[in-house]
């Protein structure tokens, strides 16, 4: 018998969590106030209501229901309530390795961001369908922790001490370590679906594997950045989900990373 909470009220709670979490880290409100002088309020609750519908209505078995609406009114406050300057709360996240700068580069600029989605990704495997959009939903984040290019020095001391396998091994371990709770509340809660399971953590797997191996792939020092954007979301995306592309494309990027590697540090 497959163990679950309150379905009718956590499914949708899930997906307003992350609209939420879209609409706090926005930085575009200023622009559509002098843009939509008048409308502006309701841009952004379209814009809103659009996002959770798209959540929500992904599921086609789901039927909306009260909760599902009462969440869908409750967007109206996003048009009332919303950061007017950045909300400063940092950790300094000292239990990171150092080997693991990006993650720990990130989480000390986006204290707040990374603890809600992260409670939101774990609360996901409440669901199947949850869980593989909340997945996809990750990707995001998974893309701006790896985005920025450290300096050349800072490559070269840490390639000369690390292997680029090494550093490839720990993240994913590290990776792997914050999936945990949610592996483990998917087998919980849904143990007669467990294929869900091994399919979410295969594509989570690869799709963070080629975001890492394609920073050190085009890692360039004159360039603050990779420029991951939606076209490297969406080539990646259909290679994970696909997973046989993944896995010729990755031994590619580790290929050419290497290479890439070697133009810094030598052999």
């Amino acid at each position: 018998m497959v163990v679950k909470f309150p379905k009718p009220i956590l499914y949708p709670a899930v997906f307003f969590l992350l609209t939420f979490i879209f609409h706090i880290n926005r930085k575009d409100i200023s622009f559509l106030q002098k843009i939509f002088v008048r409308n502006w309020r309701l841009i952004i609750f379209l814009e809103s209501a659009i996002i959770y519908s798209i959540f929500v209505m992904a599921n086609i078995n789901y039927k909306i229901d009260q909760f599902a609406a009462l969440f869908f009114a409750a967007l109206i406050s996003f048009a009332f309530f919303y950061p007017k300057k950045q909300i400063h709360f940092v950790l300094q996240w000292n239990f990171v390795p150092t080997y693991l700068f990006e993650w720990k580069s990130y989480l000390r600029k986006n204290t707040i961001l990374a603890i809600l989605g992260y409670f939101i990704l774990v609360i996901s495997s409440y669901n199947p369908a949850s869980l593989i959009l909340c997945g996809i939903f990750t990707f995001d984040f998974i893309g701006a922790i790896f985005e920025p290019n450290e300096s050349k020095d800072m490559l070269e001391m840490y390639f000369k001490k690390y292997d680029f396998i090494f550093k490839l091994k720990k993240n994913v371990a590290f990776f792997n370590l914050l999936l945990l709770p949610t592996y483990t509340g998917f087998l919980i809660f849904n143990y007669t679906e467990s294929f869900y399971l091994l399919y979410y953590a295969i594509f989570m797997n690869l799709y963070f594997i080629l975001i890492l191996t394609r920073k050190y792939k085009i890692y360039n020092f004159k360039e603050r950045g990779n420029y991951y954007g939606m076209i490297v979301f969406l080539e990646y995306f259909f290679c994970s989900i696909l997973i046989i592309p993944a896995i010729f494309v990755i031994k590619q990027n580790i290929r050419e990373a290497k290479q890439n590697i070697r133009i810094y540090v030598g052999n």
